[in-house]
């Protein structure tokens, strides 16, 4: 029982990370055209143009 003393803080604490790093990717607007990434991944317009 002594273990749980230490794995309720830890798991509550790992947990509210995790939920602060996805508030901030979405306020980055890290999912804001997820229709574009699905389009582009079929387009061949960008096989022949590598970046440099």
């Amino acid at each position: 029982m002594d273990i749980l003393v230490w794995l309720i803080p830890i798991s509550l604490f790992l947990g509210g990370l995790g939920l602060v790093a996805f508030i901030w990717t979405v306020r980055s607007d890290q999912y804001e055209d997820p229709d574009g990434s699905s389009q582009r991944i079929l387009s061949d317009q960008w096989d022949d143009h590598p970046k440099p």
